[in-house]
């Protein structure tokens, strides 16, 4: 089964269109290292919860809107060698000339890697 690596951000909301921007220049490189497929999604339901939230847990401001993206891999080692040549990849440096600044606030982004353990289809 393939491997996931999911993120949630906080965006400025009249930061929609650069987020988009930022994703087209970038994601590409995702599958130039074997990534199946990448997925960006814009909140548009994101309910406040009694506990916990999408929105708490990456401190989002009022004119902030939750982004939850995912990148999907054939598998773990295949993740892990993309990732490792990602983060040395000097197109994914955004104070590099030419890269696109990001649209949001990397301090407040969590992420993870998830192994698959069921899928089901239509």
């Amino acid at each position: 089964m393939s491997y996931i690596d999911g993120f949630v951000i906080a965006v400025p909301t009249a930061n929609k269109q650069k987020f988009i921007e930022h994703a087209r220049q970038l994601d590409p490189i995702f599958l130039e290292l074997g990534a199946i497929r990448v997925i960006e999604g814009w909140g548009d339901d994101v309910p406040d919860g009694k506990l916990t939230d999408f929105r708490r847990a990456v401190q989002a401001k009022a004119d902030e809107t939750v982004a939850f993206s995912w990148v999907e891999w054939p598998d773990k080692a295949t993740r892990d060698a993309g990732m490792k040549k990602m983060m040395e990849d000097p197109r994914m440096d955004p104070s590099a000339p030419g890269n696109p600044p990001m649209p949001f606030d990397g301090k407040r982004m969590i992420f993870g890697g998830f192994e698959q353990v069921v899928e089901v289809k239509a």
